[in-house]
């Protein structure tokens, strides 16, 4: 067997494999439903808004998931606290559009 130089001489091994190889698609978690509350609030931040998601009902690990994939789709950071999920900026409007698309109902509350 003859030294391999590049991945070019890989393609001369396996001439069958190439471009078949197809990644696994990673599906998106199913929510079920949720009535949520969207606040925001800078209160106790240093003056730095946050948009808060109140009464999302589940276990730690859909809550974890479900937030993840809300910081995921709009590009920021965020966090857990006291069961409330937690999104820095004030983005609640987009959110509000993104989980009404998605099914969720949610409420508008305060300013």
């Amino acid at each position: 067997m003859e030294k391999l130089n590049s991945l070019a001489d890989l393609k001369k091994l396996f001439p069958e494999a190439e471009g078949t190889y197809q990644p696994p698609k990673k599906a998106e978690p199913d929510f079920k439903k949720q009535y949520l509350e969207a606040h925001f609030s800078n209160k106790g931040r240093g003056g730095k808004t946050v948009t808060i998601l109140k009464g999302f009902i589940g276990t730690d690990d859909e809550i974890k998931s479900f937030t993840k994939s809300i910081k995921k789709k709009f590009s920021v950071g965020g966090g857990i606290k006291t069961g409330n999920i937690v999104i820095q900026g004030n983005i609640r409007d987009e959110i509000l559009d993104f989980l009404q698309s998605n099914g969720h109902k949610v409420k508008k509350v305060g300013g």
